[in-house]
């Protein structure tokens, strides 16, 4: 696939990444009065098709933890942190797991872009991890504004592009669709079950692995692994039934044009090494 040259910058926090003044402002994602804020936000992306460096390689600037059981901006243990030029996650601080899944978000909503991530899974699952977050991470993106998370909340609503590692044996392919508190539209029919795998092959051990999203607004995300397309889908919605979704649809319009992206820690230790965005017109 052919690709104008990249000539990445860093872009600089417009916060401080202890206040929480940017969300109340950048509600812009999830909050009907806000939608008109996001669309000036969006509109003042650049136009060209400059990469923008979410992850500038040297520390945390712009981005703002929020993990289970703990405020917003309250980064437990260390849980993300830059090492050797890599944004990392890790528990060497935890004791147990115990469901303290953790997200670290991006301080900009955005609409419309070409997401890459560069990632790779490391080390062992720390104790107390669920079984199915073994080798687990994901990218989330449409996602709400964090500071409208309760407390105890697991997840942000949002569409979840997953990220997996292979176990020793079996088929487990990465870029996945979950939808925690939202739905899909998929060949042409609403998509409610949780998670829906993609066509990737399986990555196993500490290998590098290249994921990129397409993002449309509300009307086409596509999924890429080393540069091909693994899955694809139309019109990310709020899901009614779910009781996060609930809480913040007075707020949120229910057709999804954009949000909040975030990285997860769900207990297995995880590199990345590139968090690129590229706007798209």
């Amino acid at each position: 696939m052919h690709r104008p040259p990249l000539h990445p910058r860093s872009v600089p926090a417009s916060t401080s990444l202890s206040r929480r003044s940017f969300f109340a402002a950048a509600g812009a994602t999830v909050s009907a009065v806000a939608g008109s804020s996001f669309r000036r936000s969006a509109a003042a992306a650049p136009a060209s098709s400059e990469v923008i460096r979410l992850f500038n390689g040297r520390d945390l600037q712009g981005w703002i933890p929020k993990i289970r059981g703990y405020r917003l901006g309250e980064n437990f243990g260390r849980t993300f942190r830059v090492e050797d030029g890599l944004l990392k996650v890790r528990y060497d601080q935890y004791d147990r797991f115990d469901e303290r899944f953790g997200h670290l978000f991006f301080e900009k909503p955005f609409s419309r872009y070409r997401l890459r991530v560069e990632y790779r899974f490391v080390g062992e699952q720390i104790e107390g991890g669920p079984g199915w977050a073994f080798r687990n991470s994901g990218i989330m993106i449409h996602g709400q504004d964090p500071a409208t998370m309760a407390v105890d909340q697991k997840f942000p609503v949002s569409i979840e592009v997953q990220l997996l590692g292979g176990r020793a044996n079996g088929r487990r392919p990465t870029a996945n669709l979950c939808t925690p508190g939202t739905h899909v539209v998929m060949n042409g029919k609403l998509l409610k079950r949780h998670c829906t795998n993609s066509t990737s092959p399986t990555f196993r051990g500490d290998e590098w692995v290249t994921v990129e999203v397409e993002v449309r607004g509300n009307e086409r995300i596509r999924h890429y692994v080393n540069g091909k397309v693994v899955l694809e889908y139309t019109q990310p919605q709020l899901d009614l039934d779910d009781p996060d979704a609930r809480r913040i649809a007075d707020r949120v319009p229910t057709m999804l044009s954009g949000g909040t992206i975030s990285l997860q820690s769900e207990s297995h230790p995880i590199d990345f090494r590139k968090v690129e965005l590229t706007p798209l017109p």
